[in-house]
């Protein structure tokens, strides 16, 4: 496996990326617009890993401001490739670009559907903690809770609430033109 990080738009990896993210965020995914915005405001990376020269996964990360933690705000892996420990890998990649954040951080779809339940487990299995705070926001119907995984022994604000307040402000700063 190799991994590709980049914090410049590069249309070229994003078309080995897109697809993947395009397949597997057909709803609540940003625009490529709005990606691409992203990186113009220097707030995005998108990793991706390849298999010889085909990408598998991908995800694209942010830094929280005010909580000196990263936001994991899409992480997918190709159908073909998945169940093969791609997802995981990406994970343990992305903490070896972690240095220096205090914890990473996602939002999982908090509905208990099997599809859900699955997903928490993958995260909580690469040592991820459930929040037990359900949030709601106001432009999409699904209910979220967030996850984080500490990278250093200090006192993080684990508390969902608090989570979502700086995870809430890293989405209107990427919608923002």
């Amino acid at each position: 496996m190799e991994y590709q990080t980049t914090e410049l738009w590069n249309e070229e990896v994003w078309k080995k990326a897109s697809e993947i993210y395009h397949t597997a965020f057909e709803k609540g995914a940003k625009t490529e617009k709005i990606i691409r915005n992203m990186f113009k405001k220097e707030i995005a990376h998108l990793h991706v890993c390849y298999k010889g020269s085909k990408a598998v996964s991908m995800a694209i990360t942010g830094t929280i401001k005010g909580l000196n933690s990263l936001l994991i705000d899409y992480l997918a892996v190709d159908s073909n490739f998945q169940d093969e420990g791609y997802g995981r890998a990406m994970v343990e990649y992305i903490k070896t670009k972690s240095l220096g954040f205090d914890s990473i951080i996602i939002e999982v779809e908090s509905e208990e559907t099997i599809e859900n339940l699955s997903r928490i487990h993958f995260w909580e299995k690469c040592g991820f903690i459930l929040s037990p705070y359900i949030h709601q926001y106001i432009w999409v119907p699904e209910p979220y809770q967030a996850m984080y995984l500490p990278l250093k022994e200090i006192e993080l604000k684990t508390d969902g609430r608090e989570l979502f307040r700086f995870i809430t402000q890293y989405h209107k700063e990427s919608f923002r033109s």
